[in-house]
């Protein structure tokens, strides 16, 4: 059991934000590296090629509004969150399913505009709300899923949202959410077997969705994705076209990489379509080489533990799962990205956090991080702290 100590202290932590604004920062040069056009001026600086992309400016521009979407997470009462989660789950689930209605109408997808070409997902904020929505349900059980009345209850929380997505399109969203889910009922201290159920449970989904997809024929890129995955040779030139080509990217920066901004670069040729969005790993590979995928690795590896150390000290049961949701969040975009791009894993349109371009992206990341930071200012010396598995499975990586 932890007892109060500096580390449990309800505090802002520095560390965090720093990590976040390296990373952040670290998004804007790469967008501009792989917008970047040998008819940009010769040897010109940093600023004047993240200038001369507009892409590069608008993640720029999500980059400086920021602090004011941290600002807002930070000034909600922690108090709040377990009251209003419920109403921000629902509100989420009506504006997604509105998305869903409207683009069946007009053909549009996943996207609402906002003003002069700027647009939200609201797929994204989705993720955050069913986290807040989960970690109430299960902070509240002593065993969470222990009878089937409360697996069903628990499990429709994430079924419902994930339906409307997955018709929506972002068969990747839900991946992301189930996952998240499957993390946080762990560290809620829920049954092994359960678990062990519900991951076959969400195989056998998987496996039907592409089989059914296959049957009729409906949204069949995405079987073809898992298909191109397993024999890329096949569809080097279809829908294996993308992945094919960022593996080359990849393997072309060999140990050092060819530098930003080069003219020798396969990135200036759009070489990997659309490299500055989902496959944005794929541009960091040519131009840092292993070395700088390494680095970059690394540093998203400290992110994501330094998250589960902040879940570890924080004795309130409600917040720990908060932030333990959030680092899971984060962890699968980043396996999920890293992996697609250097093809090992299959297509699924995931961004990679703080680096690919978009506003919605980066909002979401941002409030995910001023979520967890609210987490840790309101930290209660005296709440009922996680479970003794949350205490088990983190005391490695926190010592």
């Amino acid at each position: 059991m932890i007892t109060e100590s500096k580390k449990t202290r309800a505090h802002i932590s520095k560390t965090l934000l720093v990590l976040t604004y390296t990373l952040a920062i670290l998004g804007i040069y790469f967008v501009a590296v792989a917008t970047y056009s040998p008819s940009s001026t010769s040897g010109a600086s940093l600023l004047t090629h993240i200038a001369e992309s507009s892409y590069a400016m608008r993640q720029g521009l999500y980059v400086l509004i920021s602090p004011l979407v941290l600002a807002v997470m930070l000034s909600i009462k922690f108090e709040l969150l377990r009251r209003w989660n419920v109403m921000l789950y629902w509100a989420t689930l009506g504006l997604v399913t509105a998305v869903w209605v409207f683009n069946r109408a007009t053909g549009v997808k996943q996207w609402l505009d906002v003003f002069m070409g700027y647009t939200i997902q609201p797929t994204e904020f989705a993720k955050l709300t069913i986290i807040l929505r989960l970690a109430s349900v299960l902070s509240k059980a002593e065993r969470p899923l222990g009878t089937f009345k409360d697996a069903v209850m628990t499990i429709a929380l994430v079924l419902i949202p994930g339906a409307i997505i997955v018709l929506s399109g972002e068969t990747g969203s839900f991946i992301v959410i189930a996952f998240v889910f499957l993390v946080m009922i762990f560290f809620a201290n829920t049954d092994w077997r359960v678990i062990a159920l519900l991951i076959t449970l969400v195989v056998l989904g998987l496996l039907a969705l592409y089989g059914f997809a296959m049957a009729t024929g409906s949204d069949n890129y995405r079987l073809l994705r898992i298909i191109s995955f397993f024999r890329p040779e096949e569809f080097s030139s279809s829908s294996g076209y993308q992945q094919t080509q960022s593996m080359m990217a990849i393997g072309s920066g060999g140990l050092r990489g060819v530098g930003g901004f080069s003219d020798s670069s396969l990135y200036r040729l759009d070489y990997v379509p659309a490299d500055w969005t989902d496959f944005i790993f794929s541009t960091i590979g040519e131009a840092t080489g292993f070395i700088g995928c390494a680095s970059l690795v690394l540093l998203y590896l400290f992110f994501i533990l330094y998250m589960l150390r902040l879940a570890y000290y924080t004795r309130d049961r409600f917040g720990m799962l908060i932030v333990v949701g959030v680092a899971g969040m984060f962890f699968f975009h980043i396996l999920e990205n890293v992996g697609m791009t250097a093809g090992l894993l299959p297509i699924t349109g995931i961004p990679l956090p703080f680096l690919s371009y978009g506003g919605s992206n980066m909002i979401m990341n941002m409030a995910a991080v001023g979520l967890v930071l609210n987490v840790t200012k309101n930290r209660s010396l005296t709440g009922n702290f996680s479970t003794p598995q949350l205490d088990t499975q983190l005391r490695h990586y926190t010592r």
